[in-house]
């Protein structure tokens, strides 16, 4: 499409974005008592309208070319995203669970249930390709050199004389003697058989016929896609790096031609702001600190009174807070129950957002420069001059403030000695003494490796096969269908969660994991989710979560399973050099995944003696020691995976995890399509006479990883070859699934769970198991 329909796309984005920022920013609606099922209803409203806002903000960020409006759009797209992720925490403070069915919204908007699912935002991944091909490419260099010295242990082991090795070379010469032979039998019989045949018989029937065609045009048009796609992000990261080259170019013109003038401009303005102040109030005011602004915060217009009022004079002031400390104390019961009453009355109100401010200045920005831009100026989709000269305008003034607020400090400090200089003495005795206390508060954490880089710490933990490389798996690969039974079950449960489908565990975790742990905006202001653990049985896709959610953010894992940190880093002191050096690379080159596999194994009363080696509650006091260093803007997740949580302490576990999900076992209609992609990416024909629904009926009970097994172990080279005389039939499948072990109805019962209240009050999501 061209670029003026995304631009429409964008409009319209826009339109129903300041609808909605309206509606939240309206007092009234937010306030629905104690009917919690009003305010779900509306904030789940709110929710759906967001996340169809952003399918196409992200959709117009990815296609359009021109640099600066993709700038605003990944402003506004940030914003989106944190204010989902915040609507989601409501409706979870609401329902008091992670998983919700909004049919009846889907039903009101018109929309199809396909509509619910969370775009992964493609920049995530797009713009720092280049990056991790390199870090790919560095896995690749560190593990050839550690494979030699695996070959030469294997070959010092292994010894065999001259008559064994002899023998060995005669079998298996016999053996491909024999295949040989028995494919010409196989070939000369089906010659036999199609010669028989008449030249008139259709060789492929009509379906397999329509599904090779089919193939083949997917295939050239995903190689088209592709091309188009590279094609186009090379368009975008060339216009990017010419607009950063003139950027450059127009801030240094800028400084060398009008720095002056606005230096001279800021320092008149500012001693303005001095003979104002002295000739209301008779003395000369605090100048504000550069967390307040600096000079900026003066510019902003203020009535005489008001101005008169902050220009009283400190021992004033002072007389006023004593009386104001008596008189608060007094009353500080009065406003808590007042609150206490409030709350009562009011029920449910939604909290502050963080990201509301930044969708309205986003908006308004839209409003002012493009909604009404004449597009033909901007035909070639390049930068536009003017507008950057202004950004790179209040840049450069912002830069020159800050230097003439340090210059006009000193001139305030010269001007308030000669005032009076008994009183500038003692406040700056006061300030020298508070500075020096807190100097001595505030002590530096020690760094154990503070001589080495980066890239030395990274082979260290390759070498060590702490850091490992993570199996490419998309979310999108791992097939789970919509539960259109939802609604109708969430009203039968009693006190536990409903047990979700595979797509509502893939949207929590796009929401709670995937969103955060790729944007940097979103990390520091949404919601903080340090840590997460997936519960369920065996082969059930736990792992392959874990390292699709690296595939996706294109975050590093390193794997801190007690098998695999075993008899590495000993002792105390080699522990806390080996979480140093974890959280050091983890926090250096975010994002970052540390996955802990059969996590419920820490936090066992009693360790089996077969386990005592491995020594798996070696983490137990380290982990939540490192998880309290864990603040909003470090894009560092621990992972825990789990197939018998009951096993473990509830109340330890709870503690080290924020979160915690069921992986279900797949239901009738995502075993359909488990079913359908399996036999095809194996390379299955599905015919009429291969019953897939009497497939997903029988293998109720069974995981994603049995039906991977017996897909594997039906098909094989010889029975694909024969799929054109004979079709695959599901007994075949049935044949093998038989053979496995099922997941009993017990099993499913312990790890269902409930949700319950921490200590400060705040819902957590499945904290507790029902056993």
């Amino acid at each position: 499409m061209a670029q003026r329909t995304y631009d429409k796309i964008w409009d319209e984005a826009e339109d129903s974005l300041e609808k909605l920022v309206n509606e939240e920013l309206c007092d009234e609606p937010l306030e629905h008592g104690k009917d919690r099922h009003a305010s779900f209803h509306m904030v789940a409203t709110f929710y759906v309208r967001y996340l169809q806002i952003m399918r196409n903000v992200e959709q117009c960020y990815n296609q359009l070319v021109q640099p600066q409006k993709r700038q605003l759009l990944r402003f506004l797209l940030d914003g989106v995203m944190g204010r989902l992720l915040e609507l989601k925490q409501e409706m979870l403070q609401l329902q008091c669970t992670e998983y919700y069915y909004m049919d009846d919204i889907l039903e009101d908007f018109k929309l199809m249930p396909q509509d619910l699912e969370v775009p992964i935002p493609r920049y995530i991944v797009n713009e720092r390709k280049q990056i991790l091909q390199d870090r790919q490419k560095h896995f690749r260099e560190l593990l050839a050199k550690l494979k030699p010295k695996v070959n030469q242990t294997r070959d010092e082991q292994v010894s065999m004389s001259v008559e064994e090795a002899v023998r060995l070379v005669q079998l298996v010469e016999r053996a491909r003697q024999g295949r040989l032979s028995m494919n010409n039998v196989h070939k000369q019989k089906e010659r036999k058989c199609w010669a028989k045949q008449s030249c008139s018989v259709v060789v492929m029937d009509r379906v397999a016929a329509a599904q090779k065609i089919q193939k083949t045009l997917e295939n050239t048009s995903l190689l088209i896609d592709e091309s188009l796609e590279a094609q186009h992000c090379a368009v975008q990261i060339g216009l990017e790096r010419e607009l950063v080259n003139e950027m450059d170019a127009i801030k240094d013109k800028i400084q060398k031609v009008e720095g002056l003038g606005i230096k001279e401009d800021i320092q008149e303005q500012i001693r303005q702001w001095f003979v104002e102040c002295w000739d209301i109030a008779g003395a000369f005011p605090d100048y504000p600190n550069e967390n307040d602004g600096g000079s900026a915060a003066i510019i902003a217009e203020k009535t005489f009174n008001e101005l008169k009022e902050e220009l009283v004079p400190q021992e004033l002031d002072q007389q006023k807070k004593g009386k104001k400390n008596i008189d608060e104390k007094k009353n500080r019961k009065d406003k808590k129950e007042k609150a206490a009453a409030k709350k009562e009355d009011n029920g449910w109100k939604m909290l502050p957002s963080n990201f509301l401010p930044t969708i309205t200045e986003g908006h308004k920005t839209y409003n002012e420069v493009w909604k009404h831009r004449d597009e033909f100026i901007c035909f070639h989709q390049k930068f536009d001059v003017e507008l950057m000269r202004k950004i790179k305008r209040k840049e450069v003034e912002s830069e020159i403030r800050v230097q003439v607020d340090n210059l006009m400090r000193e001139e305030l400090i010269k001007l308030q000695i000669v005032v009076d200089r008994q009183k500038t003495k003692g406040k700056n005795k006061k300030e020298k003494g508070k500075q020096k206390k807190k100097a001595k508060k505030t002590r530096k954490a020690i760094d154990l490796t503070a001589n080495r880089t980066i890239e030395s710490l990274f082979e260290e933990l390759v070498n060590q096969g702490v850091l490992v490389q993570p199996q490419r798996i998309q979310l999108a690969n791992l097939t789970g269908e919509y539960s259109y039974r939802g609604t109708g079950m969430e009203l039968l449960q009693t006190g536990t969660e409903p047990v979700p489908s595979l797509f509502d565990l893939h949207q929590q975790v796009k929401l709670c994991v995937i969103l955060p742990l790729g944007s940097p905006t979103v990390h520091e202001k949404a919601p903080l989710v340090r840590s997460l653990l997936l519960v369920g049985p065996h082969g059930v896709g736990k792992k392959s979560l874990v390292h699709a959610i690296c595939t996706e953010t294109g975050a590093n894992l390193f794997n801190l399973s007690a098998v695999n940190i075993k008899g590495k880093y000993p002792g105390k002191a080699g522990l806390q050099m080996l979480m140093h050096l974890v959280f050091k690379v983890a926090r250096n080159m975010q994002p970052s995944v540390v996955w802990i596999d059969d996590a419920e194994k820490m936090f066992r009363k009693k360790v089996p003696k077969e386990e005592k080696e491995l020594d798996p509650q070696r983490l137990k006091k380290e982990l939540p020691k490192m998880l309290k260093f864990v603040k909003p803007g470090d894009r560092v997740l621990i992972v825990g995976t789990s197939p018998v949580p009951y096993e473990a302490e509830l109340k330890s576990i709870c503690k080290v995890y924020d979160k915690i999900l069921q992986v279900p076992r797949p239901k009738y209609a995502s075993r359909l399509a488990l079913w359908r992609s399996f036999i095809s990416n194996k390379g299955g024909v599905i015919t009429p006479v291969l019953d897939l629904n009497s497939l997903s009926v029988l293998s109720d009970g069974y995981t994603p990883g049995h039906i991977v097994q017996s897909v594997q172990a039906a098909l094989s080279k010889r029975r694909l070859q024969l799929q054109r005389r004979c079709p695959l039939v599901a007994a075949e499948f049935i044949h093998e699934l038989v053979q496995m072990r099922q997941v009993s109805h017990e099993e499913d019962e312990k790890l269902k769970v409930k949700p319950c209240k921490n200590a400060d009050g705040v819902m957590k999501s499945l904290a507790s198991f029902r056993i």
